[in-house]
């Protein structure tokens, strides 16, 4: 056998001294391990503070609409790039305010969100909306009419079936009620004249203005819609109370009152 292939390596200095001395022999230090390779920064990083900042410093008029969007989502999804899903948004509701109001359900089956991001989107609606109706309640209708229809137009504009909306005067004129009768499909509510005319002479209502919306957008008076306005204005005179309008409510502001269009 050759005596080169069963001679072992010498020991190194350390090791000879540990066991001449008797002593155990020295461990080794571990190579320290390699760093992980940095992150890649994201294309987003540091834009949400961006528009935070450009919000504070000029306010939201020099914002468009979909990165007022964007800073609604920053609370609701932390960890995400938003701008797309707030044009995505945007497309698919057709406005800012249709976003708000859109249903939960339309919210959950389309972009899959959870219960808290579409109660942080719907919010802002219902905050909008309340607002709004304390602009005009209390108030005299002659002197907030714009008001009082673009409250009606923002509650109403994108409901996905029809509701017809009952507004109460007093002898002034004043807005005291606000009520939504019924609720129907996307082309027909059901209206009964005898429960429109009660519920006045319940709140002690001098007056009312009936308003209801067209989910298809337009707001032009079908004959059913006059011939059912008609019928409730003939069992209010009899018990003295005044049907002042009926308005349709479409999109994209558009509106008819029967009164402007000579209807009533």
């Amino acid at each position: 056998m050759d005596e080169a292939a069963v001679k072992s390596p010498p020991p190194d200095d350390d090791l000879l001294a540990a066991l001449l001395a008797g002593k155990p022999a020295p461990v080794k230090p571990a190579a320290a391990a390699k760093p992980e390779p940095a992150e890649e920064t994201p294309h987003y990083h540091g834009h949400r503070d961006r528009l935070r900042q450009r919000f504070i410093a000029s306010g939201p008029d020099a914002l468009q609409d979909y990165e007022l969007l964007e800073l609604l989502l920053f609370q609701a999804i932390p960890r995400r790039d938003v701008k797309p899903l707030a044009k995505e948004l945007m497309t698919a509701f057709g406005s800012l305010w249709a976003v708000t109001q859109a249903s939960a359900e339309a919210l959950r089956n389309r972009f899959n969100f959870s219960d808290a991001t579409i109660a942080h989107i719907r919010v802002v609606g219902a905050i909008g909306l309340r607002m709004a109706r304390q602009q005009v309640m209390g108030q005299p209708i002659l002197s907030s009419w714009q008001k009082l229809l673009d409250y009606c137009a923002g509650a109403m504009a994108h409901e996905p079936v029809e509701q017809f909306r009952l507004l109460f005067l007093d002898r002034k004129n004043t807005l005291i009620a606000d009520e939504v009768q019924q609720r129907g499909t996307i082309d027909h509510t059901p209206v009964y004249p005898r429960e429109v005319v009660r519920r006045a002479l319940e709140l002690g209502a001098s007056a009312v203005i009936l308003v209801h919306n067209h989910p298809s957008g337009d707001p032009t008076p079908s004959r059913a819609d006059i011939d059912m306005t008609k019928q409730i204005v003939a069992a209010a005179t009899a018990l003295g109370v005044v049907i002042h309008d009926h308005v349709i409510i479409g999109k994209g502001g558009k509106y008819v009152s029967f009164k402007s269009a000579g209807l009533m």
